[in-house]
């Protein structure tokens, strides 16, 4: 059943890197509890108690909002086949936008970086696994391209319209500061 634990295990990291979606959660206060499936090639874990993802733009902005204000971040990886488990990260979190002094080391990680609004990156201070018995079995098809094919057609100038548009302000009206595109 479930278990506690200080850091990120090596077995823990090898259950998330076979994970081909999980899911992030903030929230600020007095705002609606934001939770987000992610995938791709997206998340890098630097060492038992860091971790880095890569926020592509998208329809909403509600983690950049959400950690301006609290940076309360869970991270949550379930099996869909077998054996079951769920792990869960806690933890602090910022994101660092462009421009950011730290902006080109945190996204050299990653394999592409067009279309990067933040990269979000986490101080792990709990992991907590659960059994999973209850998740359903899916199996993995493949990752979709639309989103990649969606950001390609913007293009550069298409891409920061819709960003000044859509990633400026949250659900909760809340203003994203930090560089926020």
């Amino acid at each position: 059943m479930g278990k506690k634990f200080t850091a990120i295990t090596p077995e823990q990291q090898a259950f998330i890197a076979r994970q081909a979606v999980w899911f992030v959660a903030t929230c600020a206060p007095g705002a609606r509890i934001n939770l987000s499936p992610k995938g791709m090639d997206s998340l890098r874990i630097l060492n038992p108690n860091r971790l880095l993802w890569l926020n592509l733009v998208g329809s909403g902005n509600e983690t950049a909002a959400h950690l301006q204000e609290d940076p309360r971040m869970t991270l949550m990886f379930c099996a869909f086949d077998h054996p079951p488990q769920i792990l869960r990260l806690y933890g602090q979190a910022r994101a660092i936008h462009p421009g950011e002094p730290e902006w080109e080391s945190a996204l050299r990680p990653f394999p592409s970086s067009f279309g990067a609004r933040q990269v979000v990156q986490m101080e792990v201070d709990l992991v907590h696994t659960s059994c999973g018995f209850g998740v359903p079995l899916y199996t993995f098809q493949g990752e979709r391209q639309t989103l990649d094919a969606w950001l390609q057609a913007k293009g550069e100038e298409g891409l920061a319209r819709y960003q000044q548009e859509h990633n400026r302000v949250s659900l909760d009206g809340r203003p994203i500061v930090a560089g926020g595109s």
